[in-house]
């Protein structure tokens, strides 16, 4: 054997042992009920992302036409779900609106039981709301458009322009009023006196060089490069496990197709780290806007930098968590002093839209606001009576901590369309700077709008806020 072919194989020897791996986890996933000592085929595993068509026991013309029939029932499903719990007509403030002009969804368009009224909801005790049924449905977790499946979802707004990134099993459920504005503006820390350097267009690879070639240096370019770059994922990937037809979709998806321009298109997944696939969480794709001023990352995972979590998802997320499928589709590891760096220094770079209300405190200019204005009584409301600041100070609104609300003791253990409706356990603050600008609310989006977030806190803290207080609440937070 020559010295370059012996080089080779010395190469390719550690895939040839991750793919023996693969192969055997995958084998013993499926052969349990072969031996007397293990669990029946139904049980759960940690490896139950392994699907039959990666395995080679069932082709992907005959999964996917499979999907395609099912695809109308999926849906009505969802639909029908989403109509039991909301009012989902277009209701909007024209005076109020997004940064490129958007007008904010208005509600609140959670559905109460019959008879019911906010006001007296919120008289209850958990225990009574519990055993009464009565906690509104919007306000239960919220599964995925299809649960049992998963994977990236992305809104039909997005896909219009980017027809790679449709699903041919499913599509988006909410509808489109209900999600931030696209494309969303763009604002950097470096360069505030720009305003919005994406100039109206979504950022692609195939401009991404002409909108920020002489504002970035050379190492912030190729951060973000590789953010609006392909790479494979679990349902788009060059393999017959996936969930795409087109060839372009095939190459995968990059991060900036759910952190559309730094910020967010409302795209949904499941969190990676949960089994069994009935207790994984719906995760409403949050705004990179202001992670430097962040220190968790993932809504349950609390990674410690944005390094750490550019990493994760490359090599794990992107996979709903399995490095086996990961490997077998085509993941993608990042150099961690180059690359990854490279891409969260530009994420680093990213700043919150311009809330020219606010002081250099984070907090209302009283040059502008009256004492006796909607905005200052729901700036009072917000740092006493709500309690919003206790997890939410100024002048960012997040303390950079996770808090477990317990919203359990309001509902008793349900499944929702293949999702386990149990204790969610602690979810990291997020920062309410530009709230206006990412709706829907809540780690999983079931909030969707401003006024249900109020409703739904003034419930589950039992704050006992009055109607004119709730609204002043909303009308803060419209300024933040």
């Amino acid at each position: 054997m020559n010295l370059i072919h012996k080089n080779r194989l010395l190469r390719l020897l550690p895939w040839l042992a991750l793919g023996g791996f693969i192969a055997f986890a995958a084998g013993e996933v499926w052969s349990q009920s072969r031996t007397n000592n293990t669990p029946p085929p139904d049980s759960k595993s940690s490896y139950d992302q392994i699907s039959p068509v990666l395995l080679g026991q069932e082709s992907f013309e005959a999964m996917m036409a499979k999907d395609k029939a099912g695809k109308e029932a999926i849906t009505t499903r969802q639909r029908k779900l989403l109509e039991e719990r909301y009012d989902l007509s277009v209701r909007s403030d024209p005076k109020v609106k997004m940064t490129r002009g958007k007008p904010i969804p208005v509600g609140p368009t959670a559905k109460l039981a019959a008879g019911q009224t906010w006001g007296q909801l919120a008289t209850l005790s958990p225990e009574e709301i519990r055993e009464k049924g009565l906690f509104p449905l919007g306000y239960l977790p919220l599964p995925h458009p299809n649960h049992p499946v998963g994977g990236m979802v992305f809104p039909q707004e997005e896909i219009k322009k980017l027809a790679r990134l449709e699903r041919f099993d499913l599509d988006f459920d909410l509808p489109d009023h209900f999600l931030p504005e696209f494309p969303p503006a763009i604002f950097l820390t470096s360069r505030k006196d720009l305003g919005d350097v994406s100039k109206g267009e979504l950022v692609t690879v195939e401009n991404y060089y002409r909108l920020f070639n002489g504002i970035l240096n050379s190492k912030d370019m190729e951060g973000l490069r590789l953010l609006v770059s392909q790479f494979p994922q679990q349902q788009f990937n060059a393999t017959a496990d996936r969930k795409t037809d087109k060839p372009d979709g095939m190459r995968g998806v990059s991060c900036f197709d759910c952190h559309v321009n730094g910020h967010t298109s409302g795209a949904t997944h499941l969190a990676g780290d949960i089994r069994p696939q009935s207790h994984r969480r719906r995760i409403d794709t949050p705004s990179l806007r202001g992670v430097y001023i962040q220190r968790l990352f993932g809504s349950q995972r609390a990674l410690k930098s944005i390094e750490d979590f550019t990493e994760f998802e490359q090599r794990g997320a992107y996979f709903d968590g399995d490095i086996l499928a990961s490997a077998a589709k085509g993941v993608s590891p990042l150099e961690r002093g180059s690359q990854v760096h490279f891409m969260a220094e530009f994420q680093e770079l990213l700043d919150f839209p311009p809330a020219p209300g606010l002081g250099w405190d984070g907090k209302l200019n009283p040059a502008q606001f009256s004492a006796d204005s909607p905005e200052m009584k729901g700036q009072k409301l917000f740092f006493g009576k709500a309690r919003c600041a206790e997890c939410h100070p100024a002048p960012f609104y997040t303390d950079n901590l996770m808090h477990d609300l317990s919203v359990e003791r309001f509902y008793k253990p349900q499944v929702i369309n293949g999702l386990t409706a149990t204790a969610q356990g602690p979810i990291k603050t997020f920062t309410l700077r530009g709230l206006k600008e990412s709706p829907p609310y809540l780690h999983d989006g079931r909030l969707l709008t401003l006024e249900d977030t109020v409703e739904f806190f003034n419930i589950v803290l039992e704050l006992k806020l009055d109607a004119d207080e709730k609204q002043a609440l909303v009308a803060f937070m419209r300024q933040l």
